[in-house]
């Protein structure tokens, strides 16, 4: 199956032949034209894929789907990492199941998002990420929304259509900002006015709350670098000052940045942060260091004014089960 560009397909399958049909012909094409291959799947479809592959299963690179599709913004950067580290001069195959099961409304739609964005962050490269979706278990708005996110579908062994429903990334975009629109914050609140000359002393509240919240050392020295960046850019580009809200429900701490208004604004760049950045270029690291930093990030960005909200998992929040 020789292609040049980037590919990108979903394999939508309702049995375990199905699965096999769909991706064991994709990995032997790989491994015969020497790409990477990497196989991010449920641990079940792991151990179908090394039993039909044999000898061969050791040339595929085997992650559990369940470490890998942590939050939508750090996987995204692990998959550039690992494409980085082994697709500079060849294509990379990825084989990549998003895990759907336990997921909130807002994370199953930031996953979708994710999803869509793929098609932007690699677009310019030469790798193939083939992304299966179990029919027997995922929800049918999610099977609708991988015909909008991904521009083919895979039918089978070294077959493939065009999906006549795929939406351009940026109004895919728009449609989950739309689709669902960021809840109210609890009423529970610490409110932190900020302003020029005033970051040393929303750092150290920021800290004691991520603290009394019960976050870990390193995720609150994560998170206290995550609204920083976003506090400066607040100050720099959003009127001189706003306000910082801390917020805690029984899933996530909540870090809610609203500016002043800006009076030194420019348009930003589509996908805020959601895609990385050149290394060396001067600007545009800061909203991708944030995802990064963060378990998940709403934005609303707009010349009167702009928020951006992060969320931070809370240490045991109940991570919900596949529903029924």
């Amino acid at each position: 199956m020789t292609r040049t560009g980037f590919v990108h397909q979903a394999l939508c399958y309702g049995s375990d032949d199905e699965f096999l049909e769909g991706t064991l012909e994709f990995a032997c094409d790989g491994l015969a034209g020497g790409d990477a291959v990497l196989a991010v799947v449920k641990n079940h479809n792991i151990a179908l894929l090394e039993q039909a592959l044999g000898s061969g299963s050791g040339d595929v690179e085997f992650v559990d789907a369940d470490d890998w599709y942590g939050y939508p913004c750090r996987t995204l950067g692990q998959y550039h990492a690992y494409c980085a580290d082994h697709g500079m001069d060849r294509r990379v195959r990825v084989i990549g199941e998003p895990v759907w099961a336990g997921r909130t409304d807002f994370e199953t739609r930031e996953w979708m998002r994710y999803e869509s964005l793929l098609n932007v962050a690699f677009a310019h490269s030469a790798h193939w990420i083939l992304c299966p979706y179990d029919t027997r278990t995922l929800s049918a708005d999610i099977l609708r929304t991988a015909t909008r996110t991904h521009p083919e579908l895979a039918l089978g062994a070294r077959i493939s259509a065009p999906s006549g429903r795929y939406a351009d990334p940026a109004d895919f975009y728009a449609d989950c900002d739309a689709a669902l629109p960021a809840a109210p914050l609890p009423d529970d609140c610490d409110d932190i006015r900020f302003a020029r000359g005033r970051s040393a002393a929303v750092r150290g509240a920021l800290a004691a709350y991520a603290r009394r919240s019960g976050m870990p050392e390193q995720r609150t020295y994560d998170m206290v670098a995550a609204v920083h960046e976003v506090v400066v850019n607040a100050v720099r580009f959003g009127g001189g000052g706003g306000v910082l809200r801390l917020r805690s429900d029984p899933d996530y701490v909540i870090c809610e940045v609203a500016d002043d208004g800006a009076r030194n604004w420019a348009m930003p760049a589509r996908f805020p942060g959601h895609l990385q950045p050149d290394a060396r270029a001067v600007g545009g690291h800061g909203m991708w260091v944030v995802r990064q930093l963060s378990d998940l990030v709403a934005e609303d960005l707009g010349p009167t004014g702009s928020t951006v909200r992060m969320y931070f998992r809370r240490p045991g929040a109940f991570i919900r089960p596949p529903a029924a």
